[in-house]
């Protein structure tokens, strides 16, 4: 089947290629707000092979990357104008930089593309140009070795390969650097806060059952009434691990994500205090004290897979540390609610 954003095939000596627009229309722009929600996230991928853009010939450049749809759309947006061709990768449909982590945007995969795509027949040079973010998958040495072709590596972001190839193929600092800005960190927000959802609700979940506690038993009424301060907290919790903390993160003056969302949990208790949703005894207000910076630090850990700061040596290290005092915190809390509720 066609896909939407194909526009016309181009007819050359290595076979008939698939033309692309480089404007997205309103189909592609739903389709990644829902990969930003993580709606069919894992299915939002494109066929690999051979693209073109414009109306590139024997002498135009070959770029490569991944046929993650988010990916692809924004290589094409940002490439209209130019005759070039797009040479995309099988990588499962996982972004350039993680796929590349992984393996799947690698030089096996781009050796057997080059020669599925029969590139030699296509253009006169032999030359790729890859994105940098894929420079951790590809050994540029193996694929000259085993297609003839040199890889060069563009800059890391879609928005400068125009100014790249206008320059000869030379990258300032700008685009060597992997900037991770306060724009960068909002977008990658709305797909972990629906991941992650399942965390409130099963936080939810225990403090429905404890607003219902008393001495004189169990009330499923008594729940319904008492529960709402309980769900403020727990929510509260949630959106400073999930949202204030990367939000916030260059900002929070301590290293580890653990630590920021125990600081941003911290902050937002404070924050809670002028609404009485922590509770009228000490008790309740200290066990409230340690579950909602504790959430708040387990769900922030989850932001080190959306990140450019760490290692996956570096978080598994973290998860080592933080893990054990977040359940202290998190089983802590939950002891003191049903012991102030009992006695």
């Amino acid at each position: 089947m066609k896909e939407k954003f194909v526009t016309g095939v181009s007819v050359t000596a290595a076979g008939a290629v698939p033309v692309v627009a480089t404007r997205l229309d309103p189909r592609d722009y739903v389709g990644i707000l829902r990969a930003r929600l993580g709606i069919r996230r894992d299915s939002y991928r494109i066929e690999p092979g051979l693209y073109a853009v414009g109306s590139p010939d024997e002498r135009s450049e070959i770029l490569v990357t991944s046929n993650y749809k988010l990916t692809f759309d924004t290589v094409r947006a940002n490439i209209g104008g130019l005759d070039v061709w797009l040479l995309v990768l099988d990588t499962g449909g996982i972004n350039v930089w993680c796929a590349a982590g992984k393996g799947t945007f690698g030089t096996e995969e781009l050796v057997r593309r080059i020669q599925l795509a029969s590139l030699d027949k296509l253009v006169k040079h032999r030359r790729l140009i890859l994105p940098q973010l894929g420079a951790s998958g590809v050994a540029a040495h193996l694929v000259k070795r085993r297609s003839g072709f040199t890889v060069l590596y563009g800059p890391v972001r879609a928005s400068d390969i125009r100014a790249f190839i206008g320059a000869r193929y030379r990258a300032d600092s700008l685009m060597r650097r992997v900037r991770f800005g306060f724009a960068d960190r909002v977008k990658l927000i709305p797909v972990d806060f629906v991941s992650g959802a399942r965390y409130v609700f099963g936080a939810a979940a225990l403090f429905f059952i404890a607003a219902g506690i008393s001495r004189e038993g169990f009330s499923i009424q008594h729940a319904l009434e008492s529960f709402f301060p309980s769900a403020v907290n727990v929510l509260a919790a949630y959106c400073a691990g999930i949202v204030v903390t990367p939000m916030a993160l260059p900002y929070i003056p301590v290293r580890s994500f653990a630590s920021k969302g125990i600081l941003a949990g911290l902050a937002l208790t404070v924050g809670l205090l002028p609404f009485h949703t922590l509770g009228g005894t000490a008790i309740s207000v200290i066990a409230w004290f340690l579950f909602i910076p504790g959430l708040a630090s387990f769900v922030a850990m989850n932001f080190t897979g959306s990140s450019t700061y760490t290692s996956l040596s570096g978080v598994k290290k973290e998860m080592r540390i933080a893990l054990p005092v977040q359940l202290a915190f998190a089983g802590i809390a939950f002891i003191l609610i049903i012991a102030d509720r009992l006695f």
